[in-house]
């Protein structure tokens, strides 16, 4: 294209902007030095592509608008360049490059390549057989694969072949008439196909459309016949006919009519853009101008918007994009009296199956057999009905076609999303909460303005909204995001916290007044005039909809009146038992009614949540009336239906939406994360009751949990307008502040690649640092600077001083260097003839950059700083070590001319370090780490004395006093050396998972002993009462214990440890000292009381080669048994799964013991009665189960049974140890338990010992011991709703 400003001598240079946003120049642009002038709006497509010619602009910044408009490609247009995954037919489509792999056809087309994962066989030619579609009628495939009748497959087709051509106008080859008018008048194109749309409706972004494809001269197809589109959900749909063969079917005619329906939102064969773009042309040279005719050079950065021009079309598209639909496949008739041919299907198109239906739709023969009425004058009318949802990952414009916004979804956020939009359009909730008072809130932390600002947000966006504010509010971590919850739960964990951050502030009872009803739960006596009840307030209802055929009766079902007869009577208090009734009644419904349907139930039967799909009915309006106590006539109890809440899927997991009736005007929307769509009112109601439907369209597992109606008479006021003036100012202001800063910020991450940090340091960060070089990088302050990668030294060092107060005299930079014996030194920078060279140049292209920044000192009254000759100058840094204190002096840094005499430095060091003039001092090069070298020679030039002197080079000097020799660390080579074995370790406690522990400088080369002692010194505990454990090297986890006898260093135990983590050990005080630990055995049991508690968990530390007497023993040291009652022995149980599998005897070996696995070892203090055990008594053991013997639950124990007695005694004895009711314990059934197999025990039952005795069975060998089972229900709280171990409850931690 050509650009002209008339205003503006400006040359322009031709160039192409591809629709994928690049800038290219076209090998004809014109020369630079000959302008073309025309209109602006002259705009050409060049045969080369989709090119442009845009001026050079003399000016440095200018914006160029470029709308780019290509029509609809023809069918043998080149490059449709894509990837798919499927069964592929090939046609006679030239240049349509797709790559596959699996079953591929190859017709004429030698350039026809498309790449498909997982060919497929042809299946049998039958009418009820669906499979993938083949545009070649005489290709062979593999092997026949049988398929189950009416199996759906897609065929992946993109573009139409390219038709056969034309030899004579007269007579038409196979294919197709395209129909424009919706009338009676048709227009050809290209003479081949004819499309007939049958709905009014012009709007492409339409849910559903019907039209037709006429398939003339039938007889003669023998290719892939592809209707023009039409556009659905702006989306484009096409029928698809072709000849099916199956090579392997018995019968002759073994040829079928393939019927597809077609979606391609990834052909760029509709769509076209506007693109903008802004041309930065930036001189290499100051002063340069590009109007001069004059050489000059320029770098030009362009920044390409493509805005499509049509909703759905997506040009950069990643094949990412989805579509729902149900459609209606017809062959229609064409003679009376012949039923229309049908069949539907229900699909979710994507770019790797974008095609579905039916591969052996008719038999070819019946469709060409005129008797059968489906062709006349050798044509076919396809006709394809489709319901589609919105699309999803294509640009669906929702605030266009709903007025509304969506919520992105996180990852599995749908269930927080459709609560959010149900209580957004809760209109005068959304008011309280814009008035809840969150000025001084935190904006990280506050769930209160998190909420605010995403019903701003809702309101005020035309884009979808994101929540990972609101949930970064909750407290909740990444995964939290990633985790399906209950839409219940969270709605009442929610509405929980709102409602106490109102309390105290001017919306206070909001949420009360909203959604608070009352009900009465009452229980009256039948034969007296006694009754008992209580009033109760409820924020939403929860209705069983199992079997229930609408919600009425759901509701009856809730009020029902549960009989207490028999042994349930009621206590009556002064009237005793009676035969009473219980149940509820409303007393008031709120104006909003949250209904919870019971979707999800635990199923006794096999011991697992389900969920249940049974079809319950719900209307729009409902009246609630016969179910209130006192209904008022004035206002009736009258509601209407107000957002339906969906779920799809089963118990282990699905997907959330909900349908919302914003102004309660029955204009239903459905909101599907971030996609808003309209939707008809069956959509929103009919679809979603539940249960099986002949309308594959509606699926069984998609049904409505949750629903939310609005009474009538309170229906203004709930639902009323929510205008500017309804939100604080001081909310919208600070919202904006918000705004303008994520701008700000996001601005500069896409400009970050134009921008590098350099780190500034004075000698202020070198005074403390003790270790090599002049800082610890780690830990050092920097001043940062964000500088432009292309800007000049000159204007860095002017920004610089200005940054730091001084002239820019009075500052030099010295950038460090990496060299190559690992050390980190400032080095010189040639500032006079390095001005013109850009920082990222001076930083060798490596960023960040590290300079020194030397400065003049503030106190002095210098001008500048000294001049510093690059060629006989070195800069030194002075450094001077205390022996006494161990520790390091920065000691400033000095110019001197390289052939300076050390002898010659001594007056400046002991003036810096504040020694008499004549001190005498050992100096010492600082070479590298673990390398300092002494300086022998004072006499010689500083060249000489020093190795390879450079700029940065390090002098460490120390007093020559005889006291040194007596210090720890009498030299500075010492410490440094010591400091090359410093290493900084965490020590944490075992004992506590969460323990931060605490940090201790060691060196390396110390002995287990040493490093003890510092840790027993800081934990003010004797070395010897501490056990270490080394870090596993995989996870931060305690590993093996050490040994005291461990040989190694502290080197040596932190060597399998990662490099730059953390340095951790773990420790765990003893009660026995570690050499005595270690000739014993940690042994950990469970110690139960009398009453069958656990107690506490024991850790015992026998001799290792001791027996279970001498555990006893141990343990009856910690045990303070009570001295009543008792008889002060103990005993050791095995127990694995609630059952006790023996009691160990004491001569036992520990040895043998293990308790690995479920194994649990318990000790308990042997009963009285049980000290003894006769010829005729046997203990017995005793396990809790519910229904199934392997469901085992609870304390296992042992009962003393005797030959002869009378069970019921043992009954009475069994109730008493687990002190049980009555009334409870007479549900509980008594069973011998044999190999799994129970037999429960009549009331007349007389104790036999053989019964619990184990027997010889065939073989010799011997049954396991018979045990006594106690069968009752296990009251083990049990979740509504499924529970997945990946599953947490919800909970907002702010």
């Amino acid at each position: 294209m050509e650009l002209v400003d008339t205003e503006r001598n400006q040359v322009t240079i031709g160039c192409i902007v591809s629709s994928r946003g690049k800038l290219t120049l076209p090998e004809d642009s014109p020369s630079p030095e000959t302008p073309r002038r025309t209109s602006y709006n002259s705009i050409k497509n060049t045969e080369r592509g989709r090119s442009a010619d845009i001026g050079r602009i003399a000016s440095k910044h200018v914006k160029v608008a470029v709308t780019d408009r290509p029509s609809s490609r023809s069918k043998g247009e080149p490059n449709n360049n894509r990837n798919n995954t499927g069964t592929s037919g090939t046609g006679s489509n030239p240049n349509n490059n797709r790559n596959n792999t699996g079953t591929s056809d190859t017709g004429s087309n030698p350039n026809n390549n498309r790449n498909n994962t997982g060919g497929m066989a042809e299946a049998e030619s039958t009418p009820d057989m669906l499979v993938s579609g083949d545009t070649n009628p005489n290709a062979t495939e593999g092997p026949p694969e049988k398929r189950p009748c009416n199996e759906v497959e897609h065929m992946d087709t993109d573009t139409p072949p390219p038709p056969p051509k034309n030899d004579s106008p007269q007579t038409p080859k196979a294919g197709g008439d395209m129909d424009t008018d919706r009338n009676t008048n048709t227009t050809n194109v290209n003479g081949e196909v004819m499309v007939e749309e049958l709905m009014e409706e012009e709007d492409e972004s339409r849910a559903e459309a019907t039209f037709r494809f006429t398939v003339e001269n039938f007889s003669k197809v023998k290719e892939t016949q592809l209707s023009p589109p039409v556009f659905i959900r702006n989306l484009p749909w096409k029928i698809m006919a072709m000849p099916r063969h199956n090579p392997n079917a018995e019968r002759p005619n073994n040829k079928s009519l393939g019927f597809f329906l077609q979606c391609n939102a990834d052909s760029d064969s509709s769509w076209s853009c506007s693109a903008s773009a802004e041309l930065r042309l930036i001189p290499q040279k100051d002063g340069c101008n590009a109007d001069s005719d004059s050489s000059w050079s320029c770098s030009a950065s362009a920044e390409l918007r493509l805005i499509p021009q049509k909703d759905g079309c997506n040009a950069d598209s990643d094949s990412s994009w989805s579509c729902s639909a149900s459609a209606e496949l017809r062959l229609i008739p064409q003679k009376d009296g012949v039923e229309t041919f049908n069949r539907k299907i229900q699909h979710i198109f994507y770019s790797k199956e974008n095609d579905w239906g039916f591969a052996h739709f008719m038999p070819w023969h019946e469709v060409g057999d005129t008797q059968k009425g489906f062709i006349k004058d050798d044509r076919i009318l396809l006709e394809v009905y489709v319901n589609a949802d919105a699309p999803h990952g294509v640009a669906w414009d929702s605030k266009k076609h709903t007025g509304y916004v969506g919520l992105k979804n996180q990852g599995a956020t749908c269930y927080m999303n459709s609560l959010l939009q149900t209580l957004f359009f809760t209109n005068q909730l959304r008011k309280a909460v814009y008035q809840m008072p969150t000025e001084s809130d935190d904006q990280s932390k506050s769930v209160a303005l998190a909420l605010q600002r995403i019903f701003y947000e809702l309101q005020h966006n035309d884009k979808p909204v994101g929540t990972k504010k609101l949930t970064k509010s909750f407290g909740w971590e990444t995964l939290d995001s990633f985790m399906q919850h209950d839409v219940q739960e969270l709605c009442r964990v929610l509405l929980d916290n709102m409602e106490s951050k109102m309390r105290g502030t001017c919306v206070e009872g909001t949420i009360p007044r909203l959604l608070e009803g009352k009900m009465i739960s009452f229980i009256k006596c039948k034969h007296i005039d006694y009754m008992s009840s209580r009033t109760e307030p409820f924020y939403d209802i929860q209705l069983n909809i199992k079997g229930k055929k609408n919600l009425y009766e759901s509701f009856q079902d809730y009020i029902a009146t549960e009989t207490m007869d028999g042994e349930n009577k009621y206590d009556a208090g002064k009237f005793g038992l009676q035969e009473a009734e219980k149940g509820v009644i409303f007393q008031s419904f709120p104006p909003v009614l949250h209904l919870h349907l019971m979707r999800f139930q635990y199923d006794p039967n096999t011991d697992t949540n389900i969920k249940i799909n049974d079809r319950c009915e719900f209307h729009e309006k409902i009246n609630l009336d016969k179910f209130v106590q006192n209904p008022d006539a004035k206002d009736p109890a009258v509601y209407i239906l107000h957002a339906v809440l969906v779920h799809s899927g089963d118990n282990h997991g699905g997907h959330y939406v909900v349908y919302l009736n914003p102004r309660g005007d029955g204009k239903w929307c459905k909101f599907d994360d971030d996609v808003v769509s309209r939707c008809t009112k069956a959509e929103a109601i009919d679809h979603n009751f539940g249960g099986f439907d002949d309308d594959i369209s509606i699926r069984h597992c998609t049904n409505a949990y949750m629903l939310v109606y609005v009474r009538e008479s309170c229906k203004e006021e709930v639902l009323c307008p929510v205008n500017e003036i309804d939100i604080p100012d001081n909310l919208i202001e600070r919202l904006a502040e918000e705004k303008k800063y994520e701008l700000q910020r996001r601005k500069e991450r896409s400009e970050a690649h134009l921008y590098m940090p350099v780190h500034v340091v004075t000698e202020d960060q070198f005074c403390g640092h003790q270790g090599n070089d002049m800082f610890d990088m780690e830990h050092v302050h920097y001043r940062t600077f964000k500088v432009l990668r292309e800007m000049k030294l000159g204007p860095f060092m002017e920004m610089l001083a200005g940054s730091m107060g001084y002239p820019v005299g009075q500052i030099r930079p010295w950038p460090f260097q990496q060299r190559s014996n690992c050390t980190f030194r400032p080095t010189m920078i040639d500032v006079e003839n390095d001005l013109e060279k850009s920082v990222v140049v001076l930083a060798e292209n490596d960023p960040p950059w590290y300079v020194f920044l030397e400065v003049v000192e503030p106190d002095s009254d210098v001008a500048c700083l000294p001049p510093f000759d690059k060629d006989s100058d070195v800069m030194l840094f002075l450094k001077m070590y205390d022996p006494k204190a161990k520790m390091v002096c920065y000691a400033g840094h000095v110019y001197v001319p390289i052939s300076t005499r050390v002898e010659e430095l001594i007056p400046i060091m002991n003036r810096r370090a504040g020694f008499r003039s004549d001190t005498d001092l050992i100096m010492f090069e600082e070479v590298k780490p673990n390398l300092v070298e002494r300086i022998q020679d004072y006499e010689l030039p500083l060249d000489k004395a020093l190795d390879e002197l450079m700029d940065g080079d390090i002098i460490i000097f120390q007093k020559d006093d005889p006291e040194n020799e007596e210090c720890e660390l009498p030299t500075a080579k010492d410490y440094f050396r010591d400091l090359y074995y410093r290493v900084e370790v965490v020590f944490c406690d075992k004992t506590m998972p969460s323990d931060p522990g605490f940090n201790l400088v060691l060196s390396q080369r110390m002995n287990y002993f040493q490093v003890a002692k510092c840790v027993a010194q800081e934990l003010n505990t004797d070395p010897m009462l501490l056990q270490f454990f080394k870090t596993q090297g995989y996870r931060d986890a305690p590993g093996n214990p050490l040994r005291c006898t461990y040989e190694g260093t502290l080197k040596d135990l932190l060597s399998n440890l990662k490099q730059r983590g953390p340095k951790k050990l773990y420790y765990q005080r003893l009660r026995i000292p570690i050499n005595e630990l270690e000739n014993k055995r940690q042994f950990k049991c469970i110690f139960v009381n009398s009453k069958l508690k656990e107690d506490r968990e024991m850790v015992l530390y026998p001799s290792k080669n001791g027996t279970v007497a001498d555990l006893l023993e141990e343990a009856g040291k910690q045990l303070q048994l009570p001295q009543d009652g008792g008889s002060g022995k103990l005993r050791l149980l095995e127990v694995i799964s609630n059952k006790i599998f023996c009691v160990q005897k004491e001569d036992v070996l520990l040895e043998c013991l293990n308790s690995q696995g479920t194994k649990t070892y318990r000790i308990e203090e042997v009963p009285q009665e049980e000290i003894s055990i006769r010829e005729e008594e046997l203990l017995v053991h005793c396990a809790h189960f519910s229904k199934e013997v392997f469901a085992t639950f609870g304390t296992p124990f042992m009962v003393k049974i005797r030959q002869g007695e009378a069970f019921a005694a043992i009954r009475g004895q069994i109730q008493k140890k687990l002190e049980v009711p009555d009334k409870e314990f007479e549900k509980y059934q008594f069973a011998i338990i044999v190999m799994g197999r129970q037999t429960y025990i009549p009331e007349e039952y007389s104790v036999e010992l053989k019964d619990f005795l184990p027997q010889i069975v065939p073989g010799g060998a011997m049954q396991p011991k018979p045990w006594l089972g106690i069968d009752h229900i296990n009251k083990t709280a049990k979740r509504s709703r499924p529970y997945m171990y990946t599953e947490k409850a919800i909970k907002i931690h702010n």
